[in-house]
């Protein structure tokens, strides 16, 4: 995340919750950022999951958007206003203008929740390059009066589902360390964990370790596939 989306980010916080809350906000930031940096990397191979099936309860319904046209006045109001809204349906334009996919699921008719995937590439800097029927999973969000349903991993693991008649590829997602509900929905998809990462990025050029890299070499060897990552540190361009 750029600084200058992080000061905006940080100013709509501030105009919301008042100086106190934003002062105790940015603390907690930097000490995720300088003390719990680690992301945890999970994947899963999406051709074993080509034939399987997912019945959603008969409440909610995912809808997939992949262009800006295509979304409702309403769901992008929701979406939009819950933090920055210019930041917001700037992010959303761009990434759909990219080719990412926005997915919604929705509770009764009422938006829940969204996440989004990319094939073939990230949107920001990531770990290592991805392969054109790779997916990067990213930034699902479930809103605070739909959250303890077990909305968000029904989400995922729907959108995997959903992919693997298409794809013969691999897909990706992370997870702060720092961030225990995050991996406990995770832990109830079929999503894989991989390893431990942490990465910064520095006049253009993305810096990776590989502090811990768990299942990676295993995973490696049973796909058959060419190392994803070298010894840390490493520098990787994506």
């Amino acid at each position: 995340m750029g600084i200058f989306t992080s000061v905006e980010r940080l100013a709509t916080y501030y105009k919301r919750h008042g100086l106190w809350a934003t002062v105790q906000r940015f603390t907690l930031e930097v000490r995720r950022s300088l003390f719990s940096g680690h992301q945890v990397v999970f994947h899963c191979d999406l051709a074993d999951y080509a034939s399987h099936q997912q019945a959603l309860p008969i409440s909610l319904r995912v809808e997939r958007k992949k262009d800006y046209s295509e979304l409702s006045l309403q769901d992008l109001h929701e979406i939009v206003s819950f933090w920055n809204p210019t930041l917001a349906q700037r992010n959303i334009e761009e990434r759909l203008a990219k080719e990412a996919s926005l997915w919604l699921i929705k509770s009764e008719g009422r938006l829940a929740g969204y996440g989004w995937t990319s094939q073939g590439r990230t949107i920001a800097p990531h770990y290592f390059p991805l392969g054109s029927y790779d997916v990067h999973f990213f930034d699902f969000y479930v809103f605070p009066q739909y959250r303890g349903r077990g909305i968000n991993p029904l989400l995922v693991t729907h959108i995997l589902h959903s992919l693997a008649a298409d794809s013969r590829g691999r897909a990706f997602i992370e997870a702060a360390e720092w961030n225990e509900a995050q991996l406990s929905s995770l832990a109830k998809t079929p999503f894989h964990r991989l390893g431990w990462v942490r990465m910064v990025t520095v006049f253009g050029r993305t810096i990776v370790w590989w502090e811990q890299r768990e299942g990676l070499q295993d995973y490696q060897k049973q796909m058959g596939k060419t190392p994803l990552v070298a010894s840390p540190p490493r520098r990787n361009s994506a």
